[in-house]
């Protein structure tokens, strides 16, 4: 009886064991969100809190950054990473140092949330400009600018956005040593353009709305997807080149960046694919025309909405050849009286348009019905 009772006794202690580490890896072991696309962040979901991670914040970039979301009234967790920004979570105040912000939070129905948005002339959503017009939403300066004390009267829970490796230009650290809650996004280093999409699954995550973003991921993917499947067999692919110099240089996109592949996509060679970076390359004109003089097609062209702006701004534009057969195209299509674009709002979440637009100029004949959303033809 004594020896049964012992082993009784030995089963239940390692019973509770067995309790105990399952409960222990639980909590410990991070969940991490699959992603489709986006190579820029990770989603860590723990038994407390989430943990977001950006890397890849801008050319160059040597750190990671961290973030440790815990909702709202929640003790904080003892085993947080010392080095996260701890965000309390749904933010209900949120500003936005960058117009791109409004597609995503559109998206996300989280419009309401914004008190304050950095470049508010250039944003484009009619309900964001009425609420700067009304005073619901503060205009905010950046750059050298940068007023502290405004955004800290605004008492934000999220301050959103990016940095391009420029010390001047970049405010996250000021904003960091001023105690505010501060989220860099790399969506704009992505190379896919599904990729710069999925950030809307990183967004939602200060909303609680991952549910919302999933679906519209999923639809958006789907029907992109479709349309690929268009321009797949494609065999004859015009060439195509981008941009106008600005400032005195022309930086014409990347060979691995999203504009790259979204050219790609629609069944087009983009002149520059053989480069593999993701960012952009400032080149002069001279260069430009050595390689793009006989190309088919010319889209984004800086601000330029007619061929007789273009060369009046510089006279060799008119010699490209695609100038010449009038087959230069702007995203301008959308484009507020302050110089607001839309495709780069609405645009940078929903490619799936964007795509069937150069689709449409590449290949008319693959999309017969579809009207060019974002894009018209310079005459």
């Amino acid at each position: 009886m004594l020896v049964s009772k012992k082993i009784r006794t030995f089963a239940t202690f390692l019973a509770m064991l067995c309790i105990h580490a399952l409960a222990t890896a639980d909590t410990d072991v991070p969940q991490a969100r699959e992603l489709d696309y986006a190579k820029n962040f990770t989603i860590e979901e723990y038994a407390n809190y989430k943990l977001l991670t950006v890397s890849n914040a801008y050319r160059n970039a040597r750190s990671e950054y961290r973030y440790a979301l815990v909702e709202s009234g929640a003790t904080l967790p003892d085993d947080l990473p010392r080095d996260a920004v701890v965000i309390r979570t749904p933010v209900q105040r949120v500003v936005i140092m960058e117009t791109v912000y409004v597609g995503y939070l559109d998206a996300l129905g989280q419009l309401d949330q914004i008190c304050g948005a950095a470049s508010a002339s250039y944003i484009n959503h009619p309900k964001v400009i009425q609420g700067v017009e009304s005073g619901d939403i503060q205009s905010i300066q950046s750059g050298q600018k940068l007023n502290i004390e405004r955004l800290l009267l605004l008492q934000p829970d999220l301050i959103l956005t990016t940095n391009i490796g420029e010390g001047q230009m970049d405010v996250s650290p000021q904003l960091q040593r001023a105690g505010l809650p501060v989220v860099l996004t790399a969506d704009y280093m992505e190379h896919h353009p599904l990729a710069r999409t999925e950030w809307l699954k990183f967004l939602a995550a200060f909303f609680e709305t991952e549910d919302r973003s999933n679906e519209i991921f999923n639809s958006i993917k789907a029907q992109y997807t479709s349309l690929l499947d268009k321009t797949k067999g494609i065999d004859e692919r015009p060439s195509v080149f981008c941009g106008a110099p600005y400032s005195g240089s022309w930086h014409v996109p990347g060979g691995d960046s999203f504009i790259a592949r979204a050219i790609q996509d629609a069944g087009a060679h983009y002149l520059w694919a053989d480069d593999p970076s993701r960012g952009s390359l400032p080149l002069d004109t001279e260069r430009v025309f050595l390689r793009a003089a006989e190309a088919d097609y010319w889209i984004h062209p800086s601000h330029y909405r007619s061929l007789s702006e273009l060369f009046n701004a510089d006279p060799r534009f008119a010699k490209f050849g695609a100038a010449q057969i009038s087959q230069v195209f702007n995203n301008t299509r959308q484009v507020s009286k302050n110089g607001g674009n839309n495709i780069w709002e609405r645009g940078i979440v929903h490619p799936e348009e964007v795509l069937a637009d150069l689709i449409k100029i590449f290949h008319p004949d693959l999309l017969p019905e579809h009207e060019l959303i974002y894009y018209e033809n310079l005459q």
